[in-house]
C-alpha cells in the first residue's frame, strides 16, 4: 500500500457526520503529520512511505482527486485503501475487501468510475442503517447519536489498527484479523 485515502465531504459543516467516517479515520492515521495541498481537489500528508489524503471536492466527485493524485505518483489501483462510510454495516463493524462494487456509495463510485476499475482495497466502516422513514441523504449528513458515539468511536480505533496491519503485513492479514472482528 502506498496510499490510504478517506472518503468525505469538506468543511466544518460536514466535519462529525457520518458522511465523513473516512476522514475521521485518515485523520487519526496522520496524526500530527503537516499536509500539502493537492491544487483544489484535495490534501495529503506523508507518514514514512505512505501518502495519506482526502479529496476536497465532495463526497460524489472524490474520483477527480484518487484519480490525479495516483496518476501523478504513480499509484496502481491495488497500491491504494480507500476508507468510507457504509449504510448496509452496523455502527461499530469494519469490513476490508480487496474489491468490488461501490455498493451505492457515491463517493466510491466516483473513485471506480474515475481510475476505471473497481480492483481497488477499500475500508468501509459502518455508520448504521438509516431508519424507513429517514432520506438516506439526510441519514449520513447527521452526526451520529450518543450511544452510536461510543460504539463508532471503538469501529475507529479497530480501524486505525485494521490499516497499520495492512500497511505493515499486507491486507489478507488485516482482513483474517479484523472481518471477523465485531466491534
Amino acid at each position: 500500500m502506498r496510499l490510504v485515502v478517506g472518503l468525505g465531504n469538506p468543511g466544518a459543516r460536514y466535519a462529525s457526520t457520518r458522511h465523513n467516517a473516512g476522514f475521521m479515520l485518515v485523520e487519526r492515521l496522520v496524526g500530527d503529520a503537516p499536509w500539502e495541498r493537492f491544487g483544489r481537489l484535495g490534501r495529503a500528508a506523508k507518514r514514512e512511505r505512505v501518502l495519506f489524503a482526502e479529496p476536497l471536492t465532495y463526497m460524489n466527485e472524490s474520483g477527480k482527486f484518487v484519480a490525479a493524485l495516483a496518476k501523478e505518483r504513480g499509484i496502481e489501483p491495488g497500491e491504494m485503501l480507500v476508507c468510507y462510510d457504509d449504510l448496509d454495516l452496523p455502527v461499530g463493524r469494519i469490513r476490508l475487501r480487496i474489491s468490488g462494487s461501490s455498493g451505492g456509495q457515491k463517493g466510491m463510485e466516483s473513485v471506480i468510475e474515475a481510475i476505471g476499475t473497481s480492483e481497488i482495497p477499500r475500508l468501509r466502516l459502518g455508520i448504521g442503517t438509516r431508519p424507513p422513514d429517514v432520506d438516506a441523504t439526510r441519514f449520513v449528513l447527521e452526526p451520529f447519536g450518543r450511544e452510536e458515539r461510543a460504539r463508532f468511536g471503538e469501529a475507529l480505533e479497530a480501524a486505525a489498527q485494521a490499516v497499520e496491519v495492512a500497511l505493515g503485513e499486507g491486507l489478507a492479514a488485516a482482513m483474517n484479523r479484523f472481518n471477523v472482528a465485531v466491534c
